[in-house]
C-alpha cells in the first residue's frame, strides 16, 4: 500500500519549452488565429491541444500552410531547406527553436565548413535530429548506440568531430562517446556538452531519488525524448517506472507492494499535470507528499524570438 509520494525537483518545463509555448501564445494575441505551427511546438499532447483550442494549427510541413500565413517553427529546430521553402511560399516565419538546439546547428555548420566528418549521436526520426542533419547532410553520420559506434568505419586520417542531440541519456551518451574516443583518439569534442542543462538535471534528480522509491511515474508524452530517458534511467537502476500523459493513465496494479512513489515530469510537461497526479493520490488517502529537491536552481530564461519581439515592440509603440 502506498504510504508516501516524493516529487522530484527540478522537473517539468525548461527555458526552451517555456519560450516556445510563450511564442505561440504571443503570436496568437498579436496576429489572431490562425497561427500555423510546423510539427508539435513541444512534445506534449496537453500543451498542443490547449494551443489548438486557442487557434493554433499544427502541420507536418510548411508546404501545407496557406501562402503568406504566420508560421512558427517548433522548439526542436528545422533544416535550412525548411526556411527556404517557407520563404518561397511567402510565410511570415517565427523561429521558436530552443537556443541550445541552435548551438548544435551552428557547431554542425562550423565543423562541416572546416572539413570535418561529423558523428551525430541521437535518435533517428526525432525532429531535432532531422533539423541538425539538414545543416550538413553530406558531412554527418548518425550514431544511435554503442553498437553503431563500434561498427563505424572511417578512414584513419579522417578529421572527426562529434555533436549530440540535446535530450539524450547522459550515461548512455557518455558510453557512446567513450567508444568513439577509444576508436578515434583524435575526434574533436564540443567545447561544452550538447545535452541540455534541463535534461541533465532531471536525470540527476531522478537518480538521487531512486534509492528512496519503489516506483517512478514520469509525466510526459510518448514522443518526448527526455521523458522517455527518465523512465530508462529508473529501469536501468532496477526501479519500475512508467510514462504517463496524466493521472488517467495510472494503473492501480502498478501500486501493489509499493510503499513510496516518486513523481517527475519531462521538460515539456506543464506543472498542472503534476498537480493532477498528486491530487489523484490525495483522493486515495495519501497525505505524505513531499518534495525531494536537489541543491540546484534553474534560473535560465530565453528571450522571445527576435522577429516576434520586434513586432510586439512595434505594436506597443502604435498603441501608446
Amino acid at each position: 500500500m502506498v504510504k508516501r509520494v516524493l516529487l522530484a525537483s527540478p522537473r517539468g518545463y525548461c527555458a526552451g519549452v517555456e519560450r516556445a509555448v510563450d511564442t505561440v501564445e504571443q503570436a496568437l494575441e498579436l496576429y489572431g488565429a490562425p497561427v500555423y505551427v510546423r510539427k508539435q511546438i513541444v512534445h506534449n499532447a496537453h500543451v498542443v491541444h490547449e494551443l489548438e483550442e486557442r487557434g493554433a494549427i499544427f502541420v507536418d510541413s510548411e508546404e501545407e500552410v496557406p501562402h503568406g500565413s504566420t508560421l512558427v517553427f517548433s522548439a526542436h529546430g528545422v533544416a535550412p531547406s525548411v526556411y527556404e521553402n517557407a520563404a518561397a511560399r511567402g510565410h511570415h516565419t517565427i523561429d521558436a527553436t530552443c537556443p541550445l538546439v541552435t548551438k548544435v546547428h551552428v557547431q554542425a555548420r562550423r565543423y562541416a565548413a572546416a572539413g570535418y566528418t561529423i558523428v551525430l549521436i541521437g535518435h533517428e526520426g526525432h525532429e531535432e535530429i532531422e533539423g541538425t542533419m539538414g545543416e550538413a547532410p553530406e558531412s554527418i553520420i548518425l550514431v544511435e548506440s554503442i553498437e553503431d559506434a563500434e561498427a563505424l568505419e572511417l578512414p584513419a586520417d579522417a578529421k572527426l568531430a562529434y555533436i549530440t542531440q540535446t535530450t539524450l541519456s547522459v550515461d548512455e551518451t557518455q558510453e557512446i562517446i567513450a567508444v568513439l574516443r577509444r576508436r578515434f583518439p583524435h575526434i574533436y569534442a564540443p567545447k561544452k556538452e550538447d545535452i541540455c542543462y534541463a535534461t541533465s538535471n532531471r536525470q540527476w534528480a531522478v537518480k538521487e531519488m531512486l534509492p528512496l522509491v519503489d516506483l517512478l511515474l514520469v509525466i510526459g508524452s510518448k514522443n518526448s525524448s527526455n521523458s522517455n530517458r527518465l523512465v530508462e534511467v529508473a529501469r536501468a537502476n532496477g526501479v519500475q517506472s512508467h510514462l504517463i500523459e496524466d493521472e488517467s493513465e495510472i494503473d492501480e496494479a502498478w501500486l501493489e507492494g509499493v510503499e513510496t512513489v516518486g513523481i517527475t515530469s519531462g521538460a515539456s510537461a506543464p506543472e498542472r499535470l503534476v498537480v493532477r497526479v498528486v491530487d489523484w493520490f490525495r483522493e486515495r488517502g495519501i497525505d505524505d507528499i513531499k518534495p525531494y529537491e536537489l541543491d540546484v536552481r534553474e534560473d535560465i530564461t530565453f528571450r522571445l524570438p527576435v522577429e516576434l519581439r520586434r513586432e510586439l515592440q512595434l505594436a506597443d509603440a502604435q498603441s501608446s
